[in-house]
């Protein structure tokens, strides 16, 4: 594969990876097993555990099992075509899909705050 396939694909595989890990450990529709992971993850008997539990509950530490399974699921390599490929391309999926989290979460934040700012206009124009 050529090294703008390569990074073709980087950037495009950290798409899904991003979406698996913000969903995983942010959305709604996953709330009840992430707040028992955050029990679990506050009050285990055992650092293990604690360490354990705190990885579905964390998008950065979650993502990197989420990259484990696509690189799996594809034998997608970054550079060398040995094991070593699977390292360069384990970190770096995982790091461009944290660049794609963190822009979703600011962006995310932004709409929020303007949602807020109109609510309190509309309140405001009413009195």
């Amino acid at each position: 594969m050529s090294i703008q396939l390569q990074i073709i694909w980087l950037f495009l595989l950290s798409i899904p990876v991003a979406c698996v890990a913000w969903t995983v450990t942010h959305e709604e529709i996953f709330k009840e097993p992430r707040d028992y992971c955050v029990k679990r993850s506050l009050h285990g008997k055992t650092m293990m555990e604690r360490k354990f539990f705190y990885l579905f509950t964390c998008e950065y530490c979650f993502s990197h099992y989420v990259v484990i399974l696509f690189l799996f699921l594809t034998g997608y390599k970054l550079l060398l075509n040995d094991w070593r490929g699977y390292v360069i391309a384990g970190f770096s999926l995982v790091w461009v899909a944290n660049i794609y989290i963190s822009l979703f979460a600011f962006i995310r934040q932004d709409i929020k705050k303007e949602k807020k700012e109109i609510e309190v206009m509309e309140k405001t124009e009413k009195l």
